[in-house]
């Protein structure tokens, strides 16, 4: 008996490409909402910062693009797909190809102005400090007597 991945929304996503293309729209808008494949992420808190770790092998570190606008992170790139060749009718593709796109809605604690990001072995890592905690001021009562 042979195993056979079951993948339940690669056929809404083809024919919402098709759909699309059909349509011959290319706008920024339809790119980001048919993303080919969704890189998988994990996220840590630590005490004076967040880390957001995301696999992206095979990406460049020049095709992707990390942006931050009103308190959410915007993560999106390309990958290339490779040339394959075929070899007795025999094809199997496994790994994803094209655009990826994923958002992230970032605490008040967080410091935008500050984030970094770089790439190593496939793996995208960014850093987020966190804002300095703020201290409750003490605010001294005078009496009028």
């Amino acid at each position: 008996m042979a195993i056979t991945r079951y993948e339940p929304w690669s056929l809404l996503r083809q024919l919402q490409k098709e759909l699309e293309l059909s349509r011959d729209e290319k706008s920024e808008e339809s790119t980001i909402a048919t993303a080919e494949w969704t890189p998988s992420v994990d996220i840590k808190e630590e005490s004076d910062k967040f880390l957001i770790f995301v696999d992206i092998p095979g990406v460049k570190p020049e095709d992707i693009e990390v942006s931050m606008e009103a308190g959410v992170l915007t993560v999106k790139g390309q990958k290339e797909s490779e040339s394959k060749t075929e070899k007795e009718g025999y094809k199997r593709v496994e790994r994803s190809f094209g655009s990826f796109y994923r958002r992230f809605s970032l605490p008040d604690s967080a410091n935008g102005d500050a984030i970094n990001a770089k790439c190593k072995h496939g793996v995208l890592e960014i850093t987020i400090p966190k804002r300095e905690a703020v201290q409750p001021k003490r605010i001294q009562v005078l009496s009028e007597e």
